[in-house]
């Protein structure tokens, strides 16, 4: 199957690529091999959203010598008292890693993170196991969206031909002009003009809500019924509460709970939950009967009076997935990140997936010679199938977390998984693996994953009729000769039955 063969050396720990051969490129290499031209440094860029994305795409954009200009709504969140949105803790992985390690700052991001090297399991009863993620050199990272976007911000400014201009709000865009409309905080709204502009802002992009009225502009969206809640457990005695190398998850078939470490010693607890059992929950009395009776072990931890103020503290919060094709149009705009493909958060991808987009599009530039009429069409052709692979992965494996976990068939296939990777690492390589701990791409790695299944449970039934056979074939070895003919009459067994009837009448 194409493109399986990169995997061979792409485990975690190793720098590929999306490209091969004279594909892959020189930028990470050797930051100074910035395109240099008179005309590169004519060219405008509007980067619409300095969030995580955005402020990523802005730093690769800024080290092509490009003018950025990077224009967030909010106003900067490393001075404001509030930081408002989404604060779902996020977990950094080997794709986001690879995108931060190309602007040189893997290492400060990591540093800040907590390792989890499984996912620990809270049964009902309180009994808890692990089950790994990978080998034990393989682990994702419990990392603060806060603060990986303020390092982030704080790395866009270093570049003198970048600006991030807070508090300014795009009211419209016209990319076949490259005109964009922005109100800033004097609320006097502003003509921008720029050769390209880059949507990352989010799952309720402006940019791609302007592009929708193009031609030929495919868009889906779905509201999941499930919604989440953030709760909090608070460090113990100075330290953690749980063990704090694991994700946390308390499986409950239609719903679920997980808890990812921080570094201050707490946990981020999320609650997903349909909405309509969130709805039955009016009272403090009705929240601790409710964990009482399905996350009886976590309420010490949060304690009593934590979980009743927090849970009313906000509504549960909805999730959404969007597809959208394609993700550019002409030479003049192009959409990265959730404004693309927002995406549920079960696989630990969102952020990942977006700072690959980032990647691909700075490997594509290289390719093209920052051709933006080549790398933007190529980039909608190259990114679309594994964006929405990841999508639709994503809302899997919300299913094997709250349900498939608790089956000990699940884990069964897992240890055989593992099994099949230890003697076979290069052909038998499990999905989580090939997802979070590779590069390989999204939709090849569900092509594989379907082949893989199918393999293994041929060889699963394989076995179970040579185990059945072989049976047989013992126990007629050791039946006596008598028994053995009278089981090898059948038709007698019917004329006794028959005789037995007519006996009875």
């Amino acid at each position: 199957m194409q493109g399986f063969g990169r995997y061979k050396d792409g485990v975690q720990g190793r720098e590929d690529t999306a490209f091969s051969g004279t594909e892959a490129t020189t930028i990470r290499e050797n930051p100074s091999a910035i395109m240099d031209s008179s005309d590169s440094q004519r060219k405008k860029i509007a980067v619409i959203g300095g969030g995580l994305v955005g402020s990523l795409n802005a730093c690769f954009l800024a080290k092509r010598n490009f003018q950025v200009d990077v224009y967030e709504a909010r106003e900067d969140i490393r001075v404001a008292e509030f930081a408002r949105g989404r604060s779902i803790n996020l977990a950094l992985s080997y794709r986001g890693r690879q995108a931060l390690k190309a602007i040189g700052l893997e290492d400060q991001i990591v540093s800040r993170g907590v390792p989890m090297r499984a996912r620990m399991i809270h049964s009902l009863s309180g009994k808890k196991s692990a089950i790994p993620y990978g080998t034990k050199s393989q682990y994702i990272l419990s990392i603060s969206r806060e603060n990986l976007n303020k390092d982030l911000l704080t790395e866009v400014e270093k570049y003198p031909n970048a600006k991030v201009h807070f508090g300014h709000r795009m009211l419209k865009c016209n990319p076949e002009k490259g005109r964009l409309t922005v109100l800033g905080s004097d609320k006097v709204p502003k003509d921008v003009t720029c050769d390209l502009i880059v949507g990352c802002d989010g799952a309720y992009s402006t940019v791609r809500a302007h592009l929708m009225k193009k031609p030929r502009f495919d868009y889906s969206q779905q509201y999941i019924p499930h919604g989440y809640m953030e709760l909090t457990i608070p460090p113990k005695d100075g330290g953690y509460a749980m063990e704090p190398n694991y994700l946390h998850i308390w499986p409950r078939n239609t719903f679920m709970m997980i808890a990812l470490p921080n570094t201050n010693k707490s946990f981020t607890c999320t609650l997903f939950m349909p909405f309509e059992e969130f709805e039955k929950l009016l009272t403090s009395s009705d929240v601790l009967d409710f964990f009482q009776k399905y996350f009886p072990d976590s309420i010490p931890l949060i304690g009593e009076r934590a979980l009743t103020q927090d849970f009313f503290l906000l509504p549960a919060q909805p999730m959404i997935s969007v597809k959208c094709s394609s993700f550019h149009f002409k030479s003049h705009c192009v959409l990265l990140g959730d404004a693309a493909h927002a995406i549920v958060p079960f696989f630990g991808q969102g952020m990942n997936a977006g700072f690959e987009d980032c990647l691909v599009f700075d490997e594509l530039m290289d390719k093209f010679n920052n051709d933006l009429s080549m790398c933007l069409p190529e980039f909608s052709r190259f990114r679309i199938p594994d964006d929405h692979a990841i999508s639709d992965l994503s809302m899997y494996n919300y299913i094997e977390m709250r349900a498939h976990v608790n089956s000990r068939w699940f884990i069964f296939q897992k240890n055989i998984e593992r099994f099949l990777h230890a003697i076979m690492p290069s052909t038998f390589i499990p999905l989580y693996t090939m997802v979070t701990f590779s590069r390989i791409r999204y939709h090849e790695a569900v092509l594989r994953w379907h082949w893989q299944k199918k393999v293994i449970n041929k060889g699963l039934f394989f076995f179970g009729t040579l185990i059945a056979i072989s049976s047989t074939y013992l126990l007629t070895r050791c039946m006596s000769p008598r028994t053995l003919d009278y089981l090898r009459r059948p038709w007698d067994w019917v004329t006794y039955f028959q005789n037995t009837g007519k006996n009875s009448r």
